[in-house]
């Protein structure tokens, strides 16, 4: 057995129903959400099939119920990584930004989002939850937006900035689900209007 250590880009353990403790079942697990993501943008999700994933990753089916009960945990654990990869997205982005510079960091935060909804497979449709069937994605993201922004900026994640970030998150995810309803790849003068709004409202919060 080779044990491995769980890179970020792996699903949180929540997701799975056993987690991978040899390098060659990490690497399935990868193939399963790979395949995942690439029927995602093919199918959709009422498309999506546990059958149909298996087949095109190359596995057993019983290798997909080895980790997940249904094609709406599979879908789940591609939200998650999805998630966990914006997040080393943003990571690095904003290690180059002044510290008192959060527009240059609210900024990062979006590009890295457009950056992935432009070329990752599977995002358009599962972004970081599951379409109409996960009302906990949006505060999700803005706990993780608030950890690294707080951090990187030393500002305190209180009450105000968790509120002021989870509004954002929505507003900002309604808007450009509008521009990329417009255009495939995200109506520009949308995700213009987008990025003024965030300054603005935030401005409350950060000046």
């Amino acid at each position: 057995m080779e044990p491995v250590s769980r890179p970020h880009s792996q699903p949180s353990k929540s997701n799975l129903r056993r987690e991978p403790v040899q390098r060659r079942s990490a690497e399935r697990l990868t193939r399963i959400l790979d395949a995942c993501a690439a029927l995602l943008d093919e199918a959709g999700y009422e498309g999506l099939s546990t059958r149909a994933v298996a087949d095109r990753a190359g596995v057993p089916i019983g290798s997909v119920y080895r980790f997940f009960t249904n094609k709406r945990a599979m879908a789940d654990a591609l939200a998650q990584r999805n998630l966990d990869r914006y997040a080393q997205r943003i990571t690095v982005r904003i290690a180059e930004v002044p510290q008192d510079d959060w527009r240059a960091a609210v900024d990062a935060a979006l590009d890295e989002y457009l950056a992935m909804k432009r070329t990752v497979p599977g995002f358009a449709l599962v972004d970081f939850g599951v379409p109409a069937q996960d009302a906990d994605a949006n505060h999700l993201v803005a706990d993780r937006l608030g950890a690294l922004l707080s951090g990187h900026l030393g500002r305190p994640l209180d009450d105000r900035l968790r509120r002021s970030l989870q509004v954002s998150v929505e507003a900002a995810d309604a808007l450009l689900q509008l521009a990329f309803r417009s255009d495939p790849s995200g109506d520009p003068d949308l995700v213009a209007e987008t990025r003024e709004l965030l300054h603005a409202y935030l401005a409350r919060t950060f000046d």
